[in-house]
């Protein structure tokens, strides 16, 4: 059978690929600067203000790749849309409260009187404590098969906090790369701690996974098919080795290498998320919805995908646009 020229084949294998790349950047980006929300409590009021200056050209335009990712979930595959967004509507609702309040309480604390900055400072917080609980509850309860059971919710609660602790740590490593002196020797104390969360939260799902379903032990114990997932967890031991050597050398005589810590910490997002990818695919609702039994119409795939051509490169031009202007050390956020 020639899978390629099926569009029933390769039109739902694109928007998967297209849908999933959309929700690994949103995690990326994204993650970092819930992460620099959920460090607040641990900086001063100075060192509050230039870590929102290190997020401030980016975090609003980080959040469009969440509207990309659920969009295309919506329109490629609305029978996974309605069973995914039903069985979490409670978490989306609250994500959604938390995105709401950081974008309030991030425009509001630079334009409060002194007295009632720190009111929107601990607003600021809890909206990125709340988003990064609830996608982190989410995640659990996905990998669960999206069953609330007393088991699965408690799963849930775990990686719920293991998430968390994992965007502070990518987090804290932007903070290594966008500032200096003081504020950066904080930022490399938090990533040392943040790692271990980080760690162990992949450790955690990655032992659940193996057991939602005989087909997933089989992708992952079973010869030849062991070896496709192999590369994954070796470079993933790879990466958490290079990240805890910088980590405990740093700051680094020369500070342009300041970047290396998130980019391997980005690295390892990509592996975790890679291994998740192998594992549940072709599920899109793990072991209930196939994304070939959830696919739109050919037709309608199709003419959102020449869409989806046009919006992706521009979401994607503008993100690298903003990063490469914004390049460099965080400079004081001015309003006026």
């Amino acid at each position: 059978m020639n899978y390629f020229g099926d569009p029933t084949i390769w039109l739902p294998f694109v928007f998967a690929a297209l849908m999933g790349v959309s929700i690994l950047i949103y995690v990326i980006l994204d993650g970092f600067d819930l992460g620099v929300g959920v460090l607040f409590p641990f900086a001063n009021d100075d060192e509050k203000d230039r870590m929102i200056a290190s997020i401030g050209p980016f975090w609003d335009a980080n959040e469009t790749w969440l509207v990309l990712a659920v969009g295309l979930l919506l329109v490629a595959f609305p029978s996974a849309h309605g069973a995914i967004l039903t069985a979490l509507y409670l978490p989306v609702a609250i994500m959604l409260i938390g995105l709401i309040l950081r974008g309030v309480a991030f425009e509001f604390r630079a334009k409060a009187p002194a007295p009632h900055k720190h009111l929107w400072n601990n607003a600021f917080f809890a909206g990125s404590l709340m988003t990064s609980l609830s996608q982190g509850f989410m995640l659990g309860m996905y990998v669960m098969g999206l069953e609330w059971t007393l088991a699965h919710v408690g799963f849930a609660i775990l990686t719920a906090v293991f998430l968390t602790v994992g965007y502070s740590f990518i987090g804290a490593t932007w903070i290594i790369h966008k500032t200096s002196a003081v504020l950066q020797a904080k930022a490399v104390d938090w990533a040392k701690g943040g790692i271990w969360g980080l760690v162990l939260g992949i450790g955690a799902i990655s032992l659940a996974t193996p057991f939602v379903s005989t087909r997933i032990f089989d992708k992952w114990f079973s010869f030849p098919e062991a070896l496709y997932l192999s590369p994954l967890p070796i470079l993933s031991g790879l990466l958490v080795v290079w990240l805890w050597s910088m980590l405990r050398k740093m700051p680094f005589a020369d500070d342009r290498r300041s970047w290396q810590p998130f980019a391997a910490a980005t690295a390892l997002w990509v592996t975790a998320f890679g291994g998740m990818a192998y594992s549940f695919y072709p599920y899109v609702v793990p072991e209930q919805i196939t994304i070939y039994e959830a696919a739109s119409a050919p037709e309608s795939l199709f003419i959102i995908l020449i869409g989806t051509c046009i919006v992706l490169p521009t979401i994607m031009g503008y993100t690298v646009l903003s990063y490469f202007i914004f390049r460099g050390k965080a400079t004081e956020l001015r309003y006026d």
